[in-house]
């Protein structure tokens, strides 16, 4: 999947899901990909949603198992609003959540359901080799989450 599709989709799930609220549901998908590309360091002028970077604050904020449920084929572990929030930093949701005209708690609600689906997403069928630097960047970023 590519990396415009990708967004797309999250930004599809951001709307779906139960957690986004009212406000959510009734966002523009153009601006949901927007916010979401510039979410996690994918900058909305380069068009894109850096992985590992998410993969690598994820791993450091103690949710490396969390993040190998959603990069492997089996079932990807929930993560809630409050560990979105804290991964991705209060002031992240606030841009994010402003940018959206949503609520913070909804903003990282929303998250919570979108964010793993991405990267489950992203992880099967190689397009996310090319997101983290091809197969030298997969295997540092494995070695780094396998090692705990």
């Amino acid at each position: 999947m590519d990396m415009a599709n990708l967004l797309k989709m999250g930004a599809t799930l951001f709307r779906d899901s139960k957690q986004s609220g009212d406000a959510g549901s009734g966002l523009d998908i153009s601006n949901l990909t927007s916010a979401l590309s510039g979410l996690a360091g994918g900058g909305s002028s380069k068009g894109g949603f850096d992985i590992s970077s998410l993969l690598s604050k994820m791993d450091s904020g103690g949710l490396g198992a969390v993040a190998k449920s959603w990069l492997g084929d089996g079932d990807n572990q929930a993560i809630s609003p409050n560990q979105i929030s804290d991964m991705l930093g209060a002031d992240k949701i606030s841009d994010f959540a402003s940018k959206l005209g949503v609520s913070n708690e909804e903003a990282a609600g929303g998250l919570s359901e979108a964010l793993p689906q991405m990267v489950d997403k992203a992880s099967s069928g190689g397009s996310l080799l090319d997101s983290i630097g091809g197969v030298s960047g997969a295997i540092s970023m494995a070695s780094k989450l396998f090692r705990k």
